[in-house]
């Protein structure tokens, strides 16, 4: 059975893979959160605002794969299959909407320790 261009294997497919990529642990395939340089000694310290600078440019990158990938399906890139665009583009936005989250919760802290007496 056709649908719209697309096939119910295509789809079937498709399915199996955002499975497998749900499987996967999280670290598997991602670039590292933390810098290379506290990776290799587990007893330095790492400093708050460089984790969340390393979060955020991992995201960022994110985002800008995902748009990249858009462009090149839309341009015609044959190498690009309309499955791996959705899939970045489902990662790069969940990975947008964990920073949100993260960004009200480092807010609503912010201001409960603003409203503490002192």
């Amino acid at each position: 059975m056709s649908v719209g261009g697309i096939d119910a294997q295509r789809i079937t497919s498709m399915l199996a893979q955002l499975r497998a990529a749900a499987q996967k642990p999280e670290g598997v395939g991602a670039a590292p959160v933390l810098p290379a340089a506290s990776a290799a000694s587990p007893t330095s310290q790492v400093s708050f605002s460089d984790a969340l600078k390393a979060s955020l440019d991992q995201v960022n990158n994110m985002q800008l794969q995902a748009e990249k990938m858009g462009k090149d399906f839309a341009m015609g890139n044959d190498d690009v299959s309309l499955s791996d665009v959705m899939i970045n583009g489902q990662k790069a936005n969940i990975a947008f909407q964990a920073t949100v989250q993260v960004r009200n919760k480092l807010v609503s802290a912010y201001q409960d320790m603003m409203n503490m007496q002192v």
